[in-house]
């Protein structure tokens, strides 16, 4: 099995977070379209800490991680950015392909610093200088983790993240 470069790596990152982006605009300019028809919806979506990390969640990180678990776990076992860079998901050691359990356990192990990140921005949001140590603690939770991601990828044997080690994974190409 050979493990993936590391360029190759980040080159299918950078392409998975274009389809990331791409995304991010279609439910910016849904919640526009809703906004013009339902002019109360901010306020009942995004009303508390709570709605909104909820509302960020079913919007924007749950179909992210099902994009990525669904497409590792495909028969091509890659997402569009690790097929365009020739990558693929498989399991350690046997080199098979993810079931869908596997998959979506490395998908929200690999977001969690993200989903982390946007519950800390909505507590600053909504409490400002009076948030207390929680969006702190979250915030920084979410850097270790992103911290032990990138450390892990780059001096774990076979460069696998955490991500890749809590689902029996690894990244070849």
């Amino acid at each position: 099995m050979n493990t993936a470069p590391l360029g190759r790596r980040a080159a299918a990152v950078v392409l998975d977070y274009l389809v990331i982006v791409v995304w991010i605009v279609v439910v910016v300019l849904a919640g526009l379209a809703i906004r013009a028809v339902w002019p109360d919806a901010g306020a009942t979506m995004f009303g508390s800490p709570l709605a909104a990390e909820l509302s960020g969640f079913v919007s924007l990180t749950l179909p992210v991680t099902l994009y990525f678990a669904l497409t590792e776990a495909s028969g091509r076992r890659a997402s569009l950015g690790k097929r365009r860079m020739r990558l693929q998901v498989v399991t350690v050691p046997e080199g098979g392909r993810l079931s869908p359990r596997r998959s979506l356990l490395r998908s929200a192990v690999k977001f969690l610093p993200w989903e982390l990140a946007h519950a800390s921005i909505w507590q600053f949001a909504f409490a400002g200088a009076d948030s207390g140590v929680l969006p702190i603690a979250l915030l920084t939770a979410s850097w270790v983790l992103v911290l032990a991601n990138v450390g892990a990828a780059v001096f774990a044997p076979q460069h696998r993240a955490v991500h890749d080690l809590v689902a029996g994974s690894v990244v070849v190409g």
